[in-house]
């Protein structure tokens, strides 16, 4: 049986029963002409989310990103870099003293997998460099993913790893629209800092920040009149920019756009720590972002398991 049946059988109740009700709810809103934004907090990326998410764009059944910068860069570093990566196997038991260890042979690690410093971050800069200074000669500005775009596309990468299996590739092969709130926090955002820091870039007007990618999300969200759906995974700004820009465009510039038509969030956060991660749909309706009416959906588990399942669910039957 493939992924949408083995779901129907076995998914029934609790966590699962949400999930398979999620997926059959996404695949009508999908086939009824909606248009679908994911946002991806967390280290989705460098859990290779891509392998589910790049068929996903692939397919057309997602229309845009909203990522951290993190997630933004580390699909890249996984796609020159993934054979010096490093497994941590026994990750829970690791130590202070190991975690030293993996720093002074240049790792930087994330849970059970640590990246390479040199082949990866490294191999990454030195183009990237190159365009921002371009940039600056040209008198040019854009946002932190068409950098990367043109780099994939353009820059002649050696792929260390397969690259059917990277959503940031596909994304640029569909120039899919990605916003990046906060990008400055990641690792090629303090990059960029400490070039202008150095004074070998004259300023940092050359990458669109945050206050630009918020008119661009609401340009994106009014120009087609599809009803447009939320899949929030993992919580913090990636999901809270996006998902604001519906009451800014109601509230504060006074147009009556629609509120998002779809919402589902994959989260492990509980509502009592009063954090945004964790809170509940129906506490998004006070804030004009959804309707009493609009399909809700909460998946209380790890979003390393769940999206792949639900992505893969949305696929066609062979």
């Amino acid at each position: 049986m493939n992924v949408r049946e083995f779901i129907k059988e076995h998914y029934k109740h609790f966590n699962a029963g949400v999930l398979a009700d999620c997926s059959e709810s996404l695949r009508d809103f999908l086939e009824n002409n909606g248009r679908l934004m994911v946002t991806l907090a967390g280290a989705m990326s460098t859990a290779e989310i891509g392998r589910s998410l790049a068929p996903a764009i692939k397919s057309q059944k997602v229309h845009a990103i909203c990522c951290t910068g993190a997630n933004l860069e580390e699909d890249l570093f996984n796609l020159v870099a993934q054979s010096s990566y490093k497994k941590i196997r026994d990750w829970r038991s690791w130590t202070a003293e190991q975690d030293k260890e993996l720093q002074e042979q240049g790792f930087n690690r994330i849970t059970d997998i640590a990246i390479p410093e040199e082949e990866a971050i490294r191999v990454i800069e030195k183009p990237l460099l190159e365009l921002w200074q371009d940039a600056e000669a040209a008198g040019d500005r854009r946002f932190p993913h068409e950098y990367l775009y043109d780099l994939l596309l353009h820059g002649n990468l050696e792929f260390d790893a397969d690259p059917n299996n990277s959503w940031l590739l596909a994304a640029a092969d569909a120039n899919l629209p990605i916003f990046v709130p906060g990008w400055e926090d990641s690792t090629l955002g303090n990059i960029f800092a400490s070039k202008v820091i150095d004074l070998t870039l004259a300023s940092s007007d050359i990458v669109k920040g945050g206050l630009q990618a918020m008119l661009a999300l609401s340009d994106w969200y009014r120009e087609d009149d599809s009803p447009t759906g939320l899949l929030q995974v993992g919580g913090g700004i990636a999901g809270d920019f996006a998902i604001c820009v519906v009451p800014m465009l109601r509230q504060d510039v006074m147009l009556d756009v629609p509120l998002w038509s779809w919402f589902a969030q994959i989260s492990e956060s509980r509502p009592s720590y009063g954090g945004y991660s964790g809170a509940p749909p129906n506490e998004k309706i006070s804030w004009e972002k959804l309707a009493v009416d609009t399909p809700k959906f909460v998946i209380e588990s790890d979003a390393t398991i769940v999206l792949p399942l639900l992505l893969a669910s949305l696929e066609n039957e062979t």
